[in-house]
C-alpha cells in the first residue's frame, strides 16, 4: 500500500534534513496508533477511515445552505446579494413564517422519532443539535420550501436530500447505491451551474462538503453503509458514560474507568447473555401477537359496537375472505389503544390520542402499511383481536390516506410526498402484521399555497424517521409504559 510504503520512507529518513522534506512531502510525520492492530483485523490506513455520515449531512450541508437561502452568506465585493436569487429567505417575515412551520410540525411527529426541529428563526443559533438539522433539513425541508425556493434550486436541494436519505439506511440495495451516486453527483455540477455561475467571486461557495459527499456511494460499496460506522453511536457511547461519572475531580480518569468497566460488562454479556435481564419487558396487560408485534393498553373492559362505516369495512373485510354478512350486521369488539412493532416503535391510535390537546401531542397513530404488495400510509383508529374463523386475528381498523401527488413526487426525486386523507371513505380492516412504521403525515401548508384545484383540502405531507433500520438493532426501542 502507498501509505505504508510512505511511512516506510518517512521512518527510513537519515537525517532531520530529509525527514522534514519527506514529511512535507507525504503528509505523515508518524506511524498511525491503528497501525499497531493486526492485519486480518482492520481493513488498512486509510481505508479504514470511512467517511462521516453524521457531521457532514447533518451538520456541514446544513451550515452552507441555510445562510445561502437566508442571504448572510459571506459575500465578495465583486458580487452583490440583490442577484442571489436563490436566497428566498431573506427577509425577516418570511424567516419567520418557515421557522413558525417547523414548529407548527411538532405536534405531528411521532415521539419515536426522539427531539423535534426547534423553530429555526428562533434556535437556530442557540444550540440547534444534527438530530433537529437532520429532521428539518431531510425530513421536513422537502415539504416546507417548496413554492419558497425557485424552483430549480428546490430541485437541486431535493436531489441531495433523497441520495442521503439513500445512504442513512442500514440496507442499502445496488440500485439505489446507484440512485444515490447519479443524484450526488448531478447535485454537485448543478451547485455550482445555478450557485457559483462561473463566477470566481463564488468560488468559496464550493466548500469541501459539496463533493465529499460524492465519494460515499463509492465508500459504501468499499466498507458497508456509513450508518453502521457512524458517529452517532459513538456519541451517544460518549454522552452515556458521561452520565456514569459521578465524582467530578480526576472526570477524565474516570470517564476512562468506566470505559473499560463498559467494556468488560458488554464482553461478559455477549458470553453470557442470559446475565442481562430484558430492558424493554413488556408491561402487565400487554398481549404477545407474535412476529415481535405486542399489543398494549389500553384496553376496553368490554366488547362495543363500532361505527357503521366501520361495520361496513368489517363486512367488505369478512367478504373478502369468503365471509358474507348480513347488511344490517355490526360487530362488537374490545378495542386496544397500542401496539409495538418489530422495529421498536409504539404506533397509537385515534380513540386515544384524540382526547389530548394537540399541543400536547406527540402524534404516532400514521402508519405505514403494506397491503397485496404495495405501500399505503393509513391513520389508525383502534386495534382489536377478532375472531376469524374460530381463529383470533389481530386486526386494525384505519383511514387510509390517497395516493401521493407522483408529479411532485418525481420532482422533488421522491422526497415530497403529499396525499389526501381519504376520510370516511377510506376506512378500511386490515392485518396488524401488515404495518411496518410509525411515519408522521402533517397538514401541508405550501401545496395549499401554490395549488388551488379542489385537492388542497384535507392533505397532508410525509415524513420518515432517518435511519430507521437503527432500531431494529436495538438502538432506539420506545419504552413501553402502561396507559388507560
Amino acid at each position: 500500500m502507498r501509505y505504508q510504503e510512505n511511512v516506510r520512507d518517512v521512518i527510513q529518513s537519515p537525517n532531520k534534513t530529509q525527514y522534514e522534506k519527506r514529511r512535507l512531502d507525504t503528509g505523515i510525520s508518524k506511524p498511525t496508533i491503528f497501525s499497531g492492530f493486526p492485519e486480518k483485523h482492520i481493513l488498512g490506513v486509510p481505508g479504514c477511515f470511512p467517511l462521516d455520515i453524521m457531521h457532514l449531512p447533518a451538520l456541514n450541508i446544513p451550515d452552507l445552505f441555510i445562510p445561502l437561502w437566508r442571504g448572510t452568506f459571506e459575500c465578495d465585493k465583486s458580487d452583490s446579494k440583490a442577484l442571489w436569487d436563490w436566497a428566498a429567505l431573506r427577509t425577516p417575515a418570511v424567516w419567520k413564517s418557515h421557522g413558525k412551520m417547523v414548529a407548527d410540525a411538532t405536534p405531528y411527529i411521532p415521539g419515536s422519532f426522539d427531539r423535534p426541529p426547534r423553530n429555526p428563526a428562533e434556535k437556530i443559533s442557540s444550540g440547534y443539535k444534527a438530530w433537529e438539522y437532520l429532521l428539518y433539513f431531510y425530513g421536513l425541508g422537502p415539504a416546507l420550501l417548496y413554492g419558497i425556493l425557485p424552483d430549480k434550486y428546490w430541485r437541486n436541494y431535493c436531489q441531495f436530500v433523497r441520495a442521503n436519505r439513500i445512504l442513512m439506511q442500514e440496507k442499502i440495495t445496488p440500485s439505489e447505491l446507484r440512485e444515490s451516486n447519479h443524484l450526488l453527483t448531478t447535485f454537485s455540477d448543478d451547485f455550482e451551474t445555478h450557485y457559483c455561475q462561473r463566477r470566481v467571486d463564488r468560488l468559496h461557495f464550493v466548500r469541501p462538503s459539496i463533493h465529499t459527499p460524492s465519494h460515499m456511494p463509492g465508500e459504501t460499496a468499499r466498507v458497508g453503509p456509513g450508518i453502521i460506522s457512524s458517529q452517532w453511536t459513538l456519541e451517544r457511547t460518549i454522552g452515556n458514560l458521561g452520565e456514569e461519572i459521578k465524582q467530578h475531580s480526576n472526570a477524565f480518569a474516570n470517564l476512562t474507568e468506566r470505559a473499560l468497566r463498559r467494556c468488560q460488562v458488554n464482553a461478559l454479556k455477549v458470553m453470557i447473555p442470559d446475565l442481562e435481564p430484558p430492558e424493554n419487558p413488556l408491561p402487565r396487560g400487554s398481549c404477545d401477537l407474535g412476529g415481535d408485534y405486542v399489543l398494549l393498553t389500553a384496553m376496553d373492559n368490554i366488547a362495543r359496537p363500532v361505527s357503521t362505516l366501520e361495520a361496513v369495512a368489517f363486512r367488505r373485510y369478512l367478504a373478502s375472505l369468503g365471509q358474507n354478512k348480513d347488511a344490517d350486521w355490526v360487530p362488537h369488539v374490545t378495542r386496544w389503544s397500542r401496539v409495538r412493532l418489530p422495529n421498536g416503535q409504539v404506533a397509537r391510535s385515534r380513540w386515544k390520542e384524540i382526547n389530548k390537546p394537540l399541543e400536547k401531542l406527540r402524534m404516532a397513530r400514521n402508519i405505514k402499511v403494506l397491503c397485496n404488495g404495495k405501500i399505503r400510509f393509513a391513520e389508525v383508529h383502534f386495534y382489536l383481536i377478532f375472531l376469524v374463523d374460530g381463529v383470533p386475528t389481530p386486526l386494525a381498523v384505519v383511514s387510509f390516506y390517497g395516493e401521493h401527488h407522483q408529479q411532485l413526487y418525481d420532482a422533488s426525486s421522491k422526497t415530497y410526498v403529499t396525499m389526501q386523507h381519504l376520510g370516511e371513505a377510506g376506512i378500511s380492516v386490515i392485518d396488524i402484521k401488515t404495518i411496518r412504521s410509525v411515519v408522521m403525515l402533517a397538514p401541508d401548508q405550501q401545496y395549499a399555497k401554490m395549488h388551488h384545484d379542489g385537492t388542497e383540502v384535507n392533505r397532508y405531507y410525509l415524513m420518515e424517521k432517518p435511519g430507521l433500520k437503527l432500531m431494529e438493532m436495538g438502538l432506539g426501542e420506545e419504552q413501553l409504559t402502561q396507559e388507560s
